[in-house]
């Protein structure tokens, strides 16, 4: 089935991906797939929540928004109480980089990571938390010291998959193949190959154990390629600080 932009089944969107974007977080990312743009910043601060105040340990926590022009239809701005949409997609986010994170190297900080969406076309979610990632490690890098353990201990990202209305199995879903699907489903990985988060509905029908065993397959290359793309974002200089120790 060839998609938008004539893309095949299992392929991706066009992807951007760029660290450094904004001047004054300790970390920051921008990252474009397809039309789906989204602004990722980390940001580190010399205290802890409550619960881990004397552990020695630090924590990530996650905001994530969306300006009112960034979907097809203008979305309310969210001011006092954010909608269960945004705060499902916020703990995601943080389970999701925690999972690769060695808190106790952190110290007693905190990694505040905000995800802005400036223009949604599907897959804002993963796409956040790919990167986001690069932003988590540029602000990791702020705070190692030579002889430490670094911080961040795997690559993690994400993408959507699903089946689509002629049952066909497809990757990177945009706002109008996701609207239609009969199953979709957003997928985060690890480096290491390990599943952080598989969240999947079955929208207009069921679907069978093999029907999810080929989605996560094409989500699983998708990753990969991903991952590649972290690395390039990173460059020589912090790619190989992730996972080091000493």
């Amino acid at each position: 089935m060839l998609r938008q932009c004539n893309r095949k089944s299992n392929e991706m969107r066009p992807v951007i991906l760029q660290r450094r974007f904004q001047m004054y977080p300790h970390g920051s990312a921008y990252i474009e797939i397809g039309n789906t743009k989204v602004i990722c910043a980390a940001t580190v601060e010399d205290r802890v929540p409550t619960f881990a105040k004397g552990t020695g340990s630090g924590w990530i926590t996650a905001e994530y928004s969306m300006l009112p022009s960034a979907p097809i239809l203008r979305a309310p701005r969210e001011v006092k109480k954010v909608s269960g949409r945004t705060a499902e997609i916020q703990r995601l986010i943080g389970r999701s980089l925690r999972a690769v994170t060695d808190l106790s190297a952190l110290g007693e900080r905190t990694i505040n990571i905000d995800c802005d969406v400036i223009q949604a076309d599907g897959g804002t979610r993963t796409a956040a938390i790919t990167g986001a990632f690069v932003a988590l490690v540029e602000a990791c890098e702020t705070i190692y010291e030579v002889g430490n353990v670094f911080p961040v201990k795997d690559f993690v990202a994400a993408i959507s998959a699903g089946i689509s209305a002629d049952g066909e199995k497809f990757l990177d879903l945009c706002y109008e193949e996701d609207s239609s699907a009969l199953a979709d489903c957003n997928v985060v990985m690890t480096g290491a190959g390990e599943f952080v988060e598989i969240q999947i509905t079955g929208e207009k029908k069921s679907f069978t154990r093999a029907d999810l065993n080929e989605i996560l397959d094409i989500a699983e290359s998708g990753i990969k390629n991903l991952i590649e793309m972290q690395k390039d974002a990173l460059g020589r200089d912090l790619v190989w600080r992730v996972g080091r120790i000493g």
